[in-house]
């Protein structure tokens, strides 16, 4: 059987990321730093050339004057000047335009205005009510969701979300999302058939503040909430209020290859708690009253980049993601002893689940990109074996 590491154990997983990412930060800081004041020495030493110049440059323009108007008069109205090339670029200097996000399951660190329509279908989800991540708890066991104890479940969800830039630095957000479900195995006979449902599901809102905001590198502090709009008694919502704080990491390594990264916590606030029979049958999990069937996920990911192709127009970008998340409380229906009678929970405390994606993010002009990925579950706890990923962004 899988090991788990403890509470404990995760919380010191996560200070030594949060260490090992600041010097980074740091460090492409300093860069960025010195790049700008190699320009700066640059530019004031072209300035000083130019006023060198200057008294020399004025001595001679009567006389250069003189001889294009006698060569004028003699040869006839000349041809316009070719259009000159433009101003070399100094040492240190960037012109290059940040070329956007990449990624296709890591949120996007850049803070930007923008539309994007994204469709999920997920194949075999073994514990939907699982910390009430994905639904409310099973009414079997007094919660708000479906009454029938689901050990297999497909699903597709369409995500429409709009994110408006005022600032550089701050954007807000919100996402309208639909959900269509599909059980595909049922563990306790008897029960009421849950259907294939559609509808409606949790709302989403928030915003973005940038505290690096650079042509090479974002570095973002995100703030969303989930608010339970979506029917949990079948299936489309968690029927609690849900914050997510993260924080979102973009670095351009070069003109092709580019890393993103994440990291943040989902917590419920509210969500189902867990009365008889769960406290009073020995062979369910003894849990506490005060204890609630939702937990916090603390969730991480890393992907990088690379533009495979470049052309005016078109870029084609592919693009490989870990992503993870560790359920750090709360509790599941337990598919293993449910029956007509009983149904009992067990804790989800120590879980971990690690994806890995694969996908293509192909750029059309300045504004418009298309992403399909796939991604496979790689961990013994999964929230789906398989996923696939469609979106198209538009930004302004």
């Amino acid at each position: 059987m899988t090991k788990f590491p403890q509470d404990g154990q995760l919380r010191k997983r996560v200070i030594l990321f949060l260490v090992i990412l600041l010097p980074l930060v740091l460090n492409a800081q300093e860069e960025n730093h010195r790049a700008a004041k190699n320009y700066s020495g640059v530019a004031a030493t072209t300035q000083a050339r130019v006023s060198t110049a200057g008294g020399e440059a004025g001595s001679a323009k009567t006389y250069s004057s003189a001889v294009l108007t006698s060569d004028s008069e003699a040869n006839g109205p000349q041809q316009p000047n070719a259009k000159p090339n433009g101003p070399s670029l100094a040492r240190g200097e960037t012109k290059r335009k940040i070329p956007g996000s990449m990624v296709g399951y890591i949120d996007n660190a850049i803070v930007q205005s923008q539309v994007r329509i994204r469709s999920d279908a997920g194949f075999h989800n073994n514990a939907p009510d699982r910390a009430e991540f994905f639904y409310a708890q099973c009414s079997c066991i007094s919660g708000p969701g479906p009454n029938p104890v689901v050990a297999d479940l497909n699903f597709q969800q369409l995500y429409l979300r709009s994110e408006y830039a005022p600032r550089k630095r701050f954007s807000f957000f919100a996402e309208v999302p639909v959900r269509w479900i599909q059980p595909q195995l049922i563990v306790v006979p008897g029960t009421p058939p849950l259907t294939n449902e559609f509808g409606l599901s949790d709302l989403a809102a928030g915003f973005k503040l940038a505290a690096v905001a650079s042509p090479n590198q974002y570095l973002t502090f995100q703030f969303q909430t989930y608010f339970p709009s979506g029917n949990a008694s079948i299936g489309l919502g968690t029927n609690h209020y849900t914050v997510q704080p993260a924080l979102l990491y973009y670095r351009a390594l070069s003109e092709r290859i580019a890393l993103e990264g994440q990291i943040g916590d989902s917590h419920p606030i509210g969500g189902s708690s867990c009365p008889q029979p769960c406290d009073t049958v020995a062979t369910a999990a003894h849990l506490p009253n005060s204890q609630g069937f939702a937990g916090d996920v603390f969730f991480y990911g890393v992907g990088p980049s690379y533009v495979l192709y470049r052309r005016k127009t078109v870029r084609i970008a592919p693009v490989i993601e870990l992503v993870g998340w560790a359920i750090l409380g709360g509790f599941e229906t337990n598919t293993v002893t449910a029956t007509d009678s009983f149904q009992g929970a067990k804790g989800v405390a120590g879980a971990n689940i690690v994806n890995l994606k694969g996908g293509m993010r192909t750029s059309l002009g300045a504004n418009g990109s298309f992403y399909i990925g796939y991604g496979h579950q790689l961990t013994h706890w999964f929230w789906y074996k398989e996923i696939v990923r469609a979106e198209y962004r538009y930004t302004f």
